[in-house]
This record gives C-alpha cells, structure tokens and sequence, in this order.
C-alpha cells in the first residue's frame, strides 16, 4: 500500500456505496438498470470524515447520473491495504474497474503494461486550468494517464513550545539553521526534526524531499538509472545521519511509518518535521494546543522543494464502456466537484479557477507552499526501488554501513532491475 496517501489522507472505514468487486462492464442490476451503461469507480478514503465521506460521494452518484442518464455509476470502496496487490490481480483477470483513483508513483506500472487508456482529450479543454505539477504529475510517455481531481501538499511544521523553551525566536528554514539550532534544542531536552525510516514508509514522506533539496534526483533522465547515490544523495544522507547520530532524530523513527499521532513529534517531543500535511496540523493542534502549531515553508538545502502530488481518476483500458468512462472523468474534474472534494477532504484543488477553502491561517500556509511542491519521479519502478533504498537507509542509520557504500549499494540492485525491465 501506499504509505504517502495513507498519511496525507486518514483513514476512511468504508463508502458503502456499492457492492462488492465486479468485472468491467458488469451489471447485476434489474430491468432499469440493464439499459444502462455501467461505470464502476474504485475509491480510496481520501476523505477522512465518514460522513463527509458519505455525502460527497452520494452527492456525485446522484448529479452525474442526473446529467448522463444512460449511464449507471456504482462507486466501490477500497482500502489502501494491499492496493496495488488488489488492483493488479483485477487487471490481470482482465476484471477490476471501470475507473481508480491513481497517484504518480503508482501509475507508471499499469501504464507500462497497457493497463490504462490515455485521457487526453478528457483533460485538453481545461488543460491551461491546472496546477502546474497536476498535468505532468499524471503524464508518462507524453500522455496524460489520469484526470486530476485533489492536489497535496507537505511543509515544515513546528512545536512552538519547544523553539521557545529552547530560545529560538525564528524557525529554522534551512539544512545549515537547523543543524545549528539542533545542540539548542537537545539542551532544552528535546529532539530536533521528525523522520520516519521504516521500510514500510514512504521515500516521498521521507528521504526524497532531502535529496531533491541537495539538488539530487532519483532516476537519471532517461528513467533507466539511478542518480540517487551522486553527490546530492550522498550530501542529504550524510545530514540525516549526523542529525540522528547526535540526537536530534528520535531512535523510534526506525519504526515510524509516516505517522504522526502517538509518535514522539505528535507527542510533543520533537521540534518539527518537514513533511507535513493539514491533517497533521490537526492532529497536533488537539495535543499542542493551536497556538502552538506553527507552519513554515518548506526546508531550503541546495533548493527549496516540498513535495505535493496530485490525485487522479484514470481509466482501465480494457473496459467495455471506456467513452462512458471517460464522461464521468470529465465531470470529476469540474470545479463544482473538486470544490466539494477540496472541502470534504481538506486537500487541494487541482485547478486554479477552483477555490479551495483557506479559511484559516494553518490552511493558507499550506497553500502557500503548492508553488514549492513537487509530485515525484513517476518511474514504472519506483516502488520497488524505493524498497531497496529504504532497507539502505535503515542501515546507514543503524550504523551497519557508512552513507556512500549504502548508496552504492543500493543503486546497483536497482539499476540491475531497471536494465531487466527494459
């Protein structure tokens, strides 16, 4: 499953909006129903409050089949539990979806193997509307695989408290204030930056955003190499490992899994952490109290990147109703519908004619930190490359292995996956 989403959205029990798996084009319902082009959506709980959840997905059941009446939409709830074992077993029996939910690291695999129609022309007349990493985030090869329809975003968050107990008046911004506010702050009994180095943890959430502020990259351009163990990566997992060796990462991130509540940060116990979500904010806000809760820009090492991805429906190519699929895709990415979705959610719009609701100073920080953000390195192997860096990672910390040789290491496994899957 994919750790990114699963923090940046809480979890969501169940939509129990339609039944259970069924094959594409399936129709189980009666007479009324047989005359209609059915379209199955599996959707993930990027809305965290049930009956938020509820409402907003009842809603869109009921305004697009009034707009489309010869087409049935059946919207399935799925888990983030085992998700990509889930929905490639279904590609593979040639069953699944109509339409899923796919964000960047994901998709590049289904691309890959012909598993997702191109959604081009769904996206072209709004295409000047968008968020300038929704589009691209959502393209392999040249062609758009998924309409946007939310947009993330993560940022620096600080504990207040623990800035003023250990008299720093200005937040650090960057790798060199925070390596010189760290002795402040572990003399004032604390620990310095939140990091989650558990293999089941996101790169995204975790090391990637270091290494493309030291000015590195994952993969080489063409896609079919590593860059992560250049001087870049070596630079950002020397600071990682310097800061944890001095304290100033707590020993629990070698469990943490891109968790917040009941984790030393949410705890009180860490200074800040650089990959933060809105959700985060209230979650820590309920155990800081929201004076407390302070939201900076993302960190500046080499650059200044934050990571943000956009969400996007994408449509399965072998569906029996792939125009009726695709009309549903185009009434998603409409701004009545992301408006709602941006509301229910607390995400993102992907779109700049869209209003998202920053009703709030926390909320308005982190929109402000979109301009920042960057949604990856789409790859059809990055998720298996990111699990061979982890286990790296880990051991760098543990001190099984010095930074350099755990780098190198770690880009040979990968770079002999990538060349047997050219």
């Amino acid at each position: 499953m994919n750790s990114t989403v699963r923090r940046i959205a809480a979890p969501l029990t169940a939509l129990v909006l339609a039944a259970a798996l069924s094959s594409c084009g399936d129709d189980s319902g009666g007479s009324d129903s047989e005359a209609k082009k059915p379209v199955t959506l599996w959707m993930y709980p990027v809305i965290g409050d049930q009956a938020a959840a509820d409402a907003y997905w009842k809603k869109v059941e009921t305004d697009f089949e009034s707009a489309n009446t010869d087409i049935d939409l059946k919207i399935e709830a799925q888990t983030w539990d085992k998700r990509d074992e889930k929905l490639a077993a279904a590609f593979a029996g040639k069953k699944g979806p109509d339409v899923v939910l796919q964000i960047p690291d994901q998709m590049p695999q289904y691309v890959k193997n012909g598993s997702f129609e191109p959604v081009d022309d769904v996206v072209e007349p709004d295409k000047d509307k968008f968020l300038p990493a929704a589009l691209p985030g959502l393209t392999v090869d040249g062609k758009v695989y998924a309409a946007p329809i939310y947009h993330t975003v993560t940022t620096t968050m600080f504990n207040k408290t623990i800035l003023d107990k250990a008299g720093i008046s200005k937040p650090p911004e960057t790798w060199d204030e925070i390596k010189a506010a760290a002795p402040k702050i572990k003399a004032a009994g604390f620990s310095t930056m939140d990091y989650s180095a558990s293999p089941e943890a996101s790169l995204n959430l975790n090391f990637y955003p270091l290494l493309w502020q030291a000015g590195g990259k994952v993969f080489n351009d063409d896609g079919k190499s590593v860059a992560f163990n250049q001087a870049p990566g070596l630079e950002a997992l020397t600071f990682l490992k310097s800061l944890y060796d001095q304290g100033g990462i707590p020993k629990s991130a070698l469990s943490n899994g891109n968790v917040v509540a009941d984790q030393p940060f949410g705890k009180g116990q860490v200074a800040l952490a650089f990959t933060s979500t809105p959700a985060d904010a209230k979650t820590v806000a309920t155990t800081w109290g929201a004076a407390n809760v302070v939201i900076g820009k993302p960190l500046t090492g080499a650059k200044q990147v934050g990571f943000g991805l956009p969400g996007g429906l994408a449509v399965n190519a072998a569906s029996e109703n792939v125009d009726a699929a695709k009309k549903f895709l185009s009434f998603m990415i409409q701004p009545a519908q992301v408006e709602g979705l941006s509301k229910a959610s607390g995400f993102f719009t992907p779109r700049t004619d869209a209003k998202t609701r920053t009703t709030d100073p926390v909320s308005q920080k982190f929109a402000d930190a979109l301009q920042y953000a960057v949604p990856g390195e789409p790859n059809a192997s990055a998720r298996q490359v990111m699990s061979l860096l982890s286990v790296e990672i880990q051991a760098v910390l543990t001190g099984k292995k010095a930074p350099q040789q755990a780098l190198d290491d770690a880009a040979k496994q990968a770079n002999d996956l990538l060349s047997r899957q050219r």
